[in-house]
């Protein structure tokens, strides 16, 4: 299954859409067909290659069947081959209506013959000083700025 991803925001929307369905095989299609794209969960453990990071998301979606990413408070680098997005992921798991989180992510986006792909994703826990108060987010919410 080969999608193309006009925008790195597609590829993105495509990423959490997958991990709210646990469709391990849209949520590999997102990442680059590259064996150094890397993936860095909350657990602090660095994946390194598809082999790696698709065995990883295969055990997470086998423990956690449902589970759904809310992304807020982004900040947006892009230039014309790559993107960075800084992000905020609260999770909601299974039919619990608790939010776990806030969880800091950063995905790194490509441009290259098929479309924006995922090259590097770094998650890990927001700081304890934050607590459930987001509102230190607030004045990045949306931002978008151009590399140069």
């Amino acid at each position: 299954m080969t999608f193309v991803f006009a925008t790195a925001e597609d590829a993105e929307e495509a990423f959490y859409e997958a991990i709210g369905r646990s469709d391990l095989d849209t949520l590999m299609s997102v990442w680059a067909d590259d064996e150094e794209i890397v993936c860095i969960h909350p657990t602090g453990q660095r994946l390194s290659g598809a082999t790696a990071i698709r065995e990883s998301w295969q055990n997470i979606f086998a423990t956690n069947p449902s589970f759904n990413v809310r992304v807020t408070h982004q900040v947006r680098w892009e230039s014309v081959l790559i993107a960075v997005h800084s992000i905020v992921e609260t999770l909601c798991l299974g039919d619990d209506p608790s939010q776990h989180g806030p969880m800091l992510s950063t995905n790194v986006f490509i441009r290259g013959a098929n479309g924006w792909r995922l090259l590097s994703r770094h998650t890990s826990a927001a700081a304890d000083a934050l607590g459930d108060d987001t509102a230190a987010f607030e004045p990045h919410s949306s931002s978008r700025h151009t590399l140069h």
